[in-house]
């Protein structure tokens, strides 16, 4: 199925299973507990990290920091320092993190539509 190396998807792979790939690349860009909700929060306006870490509740600040930097590093987030006293960091989506949005509104509607009801 699908093979992932060390650098990635293999080039064998990607080339021979073009449509699988797609929905591998985003879900591995997805993966992680709370990219979901940090990119939800982040869909209309930048936040500090103090905001996503209020919004998200029970993170820790180890793994709010490290989906960060992976969101960061698959160039969908935008981390920018403002050189304050003390520094100000905000986070944005990048327009590769905005192509995004569609597909978590989508599972924000499954979610309402199938999931339990109070």
């Amino acid at each position: 199925m699908t093979r992932i190396c060390k650098d990635g998807f293999e080039r064998e792979f990607i080339r021979e299973e073009r449509e699988m790939y797609g929905i591998a690349y985003t879900q591995n860009i997805l993966s992680g507990r709370w990219k979901y909700l940090i990119l939800w929060f982040l869909k209309t306006k930048e936040r500090r990290y103090s905001e996503i870490k209020a919004f998200l509740g029970d993170i820790s600040q180890g793994s709010l920091t490290k989906q960060l930097r992976e969101l960061e590093a698959d160039g969908i987030i935008k981390r920018e320092v403002y050189p304050e006293v003390p520094p100000r960091v905000e986070y944005s989506l990048t327009s590769k993190g905005t192509f995004l949005v569609p597909i978590i509104d989508l599972m924000e509607e499954f979610g309402k539509k199938f999931g339990e009801k109070e």
